[in-house]
């Protein structure tokens, strides 16, 4: 079963790439959208350990007085 969908997905990707009509700006859109959403997801994740790790530092330092 696993090797028919992958034979079909590897079809539909060929016919994707054979196709003559240029993405419409709605495609180019979406594409846009997706590239957004995973930059936004990228650096959420690259603050978060940025914060855990100056956290770390921090706590490790002695108190001044």
């Amino acid at each position: 079963m696993g090797e028919s969908c992958m034979r079909q997905f590897a079809k539909n990707v060929v016919k994707f790439l054979k196709a003559e009509d240029g993405p419409t700006a709605v495609e180019y859109a979406v594409m846009l959208a997706l590239i957004i959403v995973a930059c936004i997801a990228t650096v959420t994740a690259l603050g978060n350990n940025a914060n855990n790790t100056f956290q770390i530092v921090k706590n490790a330092l002695p108190t001044g007085s």
